[in-house]
């Protein structure tokens, strides 16, 4: 039987589909509707499940709020990663990160997720473990390995994250959260590179060369 297992249950690549199929659903209904708004039911409706399903993968809502964190988290760091992966100058490099920290941070899933999270301390630990915790010492690295290169002058990687991390976000995040429209994708790309920019300048990378070196070390 086609996408079945022998007894009528679904295989497992069937079930993860239906799984992403949920949080999809349960994304768009905490965006719509917000934390009190989002049910165990309409989610269900909405992704053609049952709620039975929904308990079966999540346990309850506060569960499946996590496992949307999880799945936002990690999508920023495979971005954040396939930045660092890309042979280019440290400018350009720089300038993706921002993009996708800045992008991700005012977006409409970011945003609902950490309205969600501010009204469970659980919520929110696992947000910045996840997320923050996560992804700096991904850009941490990197920027340690272009201060061992020569071509960052910095003596705290961590520090350093801080600083374009900063420059990237800004106060655009607290703005959006309360209530703000949120710039444009232009207008994330263009700020992004500002910040790149400016991080270079303070870091006195400002004539830095490709950082081939930098990534191989």
């Amino acid at each position: 039987m086609t996408g079945q297992s022998r007894r009528g249950r679904p295989r497992s690549g069937e079930q993860a589909a239906r799984r992403q199929a949920a949080l999809d659903a349960a994304l768009a209904e905490l965006v719509e509707h917000g934390m009190e708004g989002m049910t165990m039911q309409a989610v269900a409706a909405r992704a053609g499940s049952s709620k039975e399903s929904l308990y079966t993968w999540f346990g309850n809502r506060h569960g499946l709020l996590a496992a949307l964190i999880e799945r936002q988290a990690e999508q920023v760091n495979t971005a954040v990663t396939a930045a660092l992966a890309r042979p280019a100058e440290p400018r350009a490099t720089l300038a993706a990160i921002a993009e996708n920290l800045l992008g991700l941070l005012v977006g409409d899933a970011s945003v609902a997720l950490n309205r969600a999270a501010m009204a469970s301390g659980e919520l929110s630990a696992l947000l910045l473990r996840h997320g923050r915790h996560a992804t700096g010492p991904l850009v941490e690295a990197y920027l340690g390995r272009l201060a061992a290169a020569g071509l960052l002058r910095i003596d705290d990687p961590a520090e350093a994250f801080q600083l374009l991390y900063g420059l990237a976000v800004r106060d655009l995040q607290i703005r959006v959260l309360l209530g703000e429209q949120p710039p444009s994708p232009e207008d994330v790309r263009t700020g992004a590179l500002v910040a790149a920019d400016r991080f270079l300048t303070l870091t006195g990378g400002g004539t830095a060369r490709p950082d081939r070196a930098a990534r191989d070390q």
